[in-house]
């Protein structure tokens, strides 16, 4: 199925839900309800050829050793041991298990508990850059097949800088509480971003969450892991022109674009000629058009009856006659307000509309702003300006950032009356 820009943009799923649904049977839970908090997997031979060794690591101390072993000396009890270093530079030893005996067809299988003292030893074997390897057999079993133990993850999540400190939790405890592992990247742009998702398929991912940099270039990196046999979920934006997307989570963003203009409503009351400043997000994020898309139908009334005058953009006045806009439509808008969903873009975009204004587009103002970091920093500017005198400004994403500013200014604001009523 193909992703389009319209054709899945409101399809959400419960992450917690959804990752036990995709992962299916491909990861075991360990038992006792403690979750994976580390993961190694090893291939044992020329390209894994003998087969496969996994350490697991609980959240409990505890863990787990899986063996599986084909093409090997049949009838033979192989002896099995875990070293620090490479197959190629054997450091000192770890810890060796109980010898092994293949079947006629020259395969074998183990499963073990580690203890907390074994895992504690593992881990610290693994600091860094440290490696493991794991040796099976011997000169006189048919000699010593090998492998080098990587770290090996289930779930590999995938975010834009931006989010590191607003969505780092969620995907840190939703893994855990569902019993899988999982390693969380944060790319730079689209080409990082490209990395990271190739990191993580090296790193036996089975299902990938990512929130692309740019809904149509990321499509290549979807398709990327798809071909790994990875499932992936779009999540936050839309991955589009990709025909790898298995699901899309996501907020209903003209829901939220209609419950910005609401509020913008709301603070106008009966009052006219408000000024009104549109700002949208990244021109490359489809949300950001769904969000434009969903305040327009609510705002486009208001704007013909008298209530707001739009001020900073003259593609949105030139459509203002127009019920709803088009995707279209809506990019022309977007490409004279973008903030690209960054702060600082945004605070220069405010500051330009601002100083190439009258007085008379100023005064009270009315400001559409696309999320909780670009708000405050519009809100910065606006501020700045000395013929502002008051603003509404919306958002979204709930930051703690906005929370303590709106607290700060009511503070600055109650200080302030204080004061005027002290000098009466």
């Amino acid at each position: 199925m193909r992703a389009t820009s319209r054709g899945r943009r409101r399809l959400g799923v419960g992450l917690s839900l959804s990752l036990a649904v995709i992962l299916g049977m491909t990861v075991v839970a360990p038992v006792g309800g403690a979750t994976v908090d580390v993961a190694w997997r090893a291939k044992i031979g020329t390209a894994g050829a003998n087969g496969t060794a996994t350490i697991q690591a609980y959240t409990t101390g505890s863990g787990s050793f899986a063996l599986k072993l084909a093409k090997l000396k049949a009838a033979t009890y192989l002896p099995v041991t875990l070293s620090k270093g490479t197959c190629a530079a054997v450091g000192s030893r770890l810890m060796t298990f109980p010898s092994i005996r293949t079947t006629s067809a020259g395969t074998a299988a183990r499963t073990s508990g580690l203890t907390t003292a074994q895992v504690a030893k593992i881990k610290a074997a693994t600091i860094g850059t440290g490696k493991m390897a794991i040796r099976v057999g011997s000169s006189r079993t048919g000699g010593v097949r090998c492998g080098v133990f990587a770290a090996t993850v289930s779930i590999g999540v995938v975010l834009p800088s931006a989010f590191r400190s607003s969505r780092l939790e969620p995907f840190q405890a939703a893994p855990k509480a569902a019993g899988y592992s999982a390693q969380i990247l944060f790319s730079r742009d689209v080409a990082t971003e490209k990395t990271d998702v190739e990191a993580l398929i090296g790193r036996g991912i089975k299902v990938l969450i990512l929130c692309p940099q740019d809904g149509a270039a990321t499509a290549a990196a979807a398709d990327e892991a798809r071909a790994a046999g990875v499932k992936v979920v779009s999540y936050a934006r839309l991955i589009l022109g990709a025909a790898s997307v298995d699901y899309y989570v996501d907020f209903d963003n003209m829901a939220v674009g209609a419950a910005q203009a609401q509020y913008l409503i709301d603070k106008a009351g009966a009052t006219k000629g408000n000024n009104l400043y549109l700002y949208a997000g990244a021109a490359s994020d489809n949300n950001s058009f769904l969000i434009l898309e969903g305040a327009w139908v609510k705002l486009q009334p208001k704007i013909v009856d008298g209530t707001f005058v739009i001020r900073n953009s003259g593609a949105a006045v030139d459509l203002q006659a127009n019920p709803s806009v088009t995707h279209a439509q809506a990019a022309a808008i977007i490409a004279q307000v973008t903030t690209n969903w960054d702060p600082d873009t945004a605070r220069t975009v405010a500051a330009s509309n601002l100083a190439v204004l009258p007085v008379t587009a100023k005064g009270t103002v009315f400001i559409l702003a696309p999320n909780d970091s670009t708000a405050r920093a519009i809100e910065e500017a606006f501020a700045s300006d000395k013929d502002v005198t008051t603003s509404s400004v919306t958002g979204q994403d709930a930051e703690k950032a906005s929370r303590e500013e709106k607290l700060f200014l009511r503070f600055k604001a109650e200080e302030s009356a204080q004061s005027i009523t002290a000098k009466r």
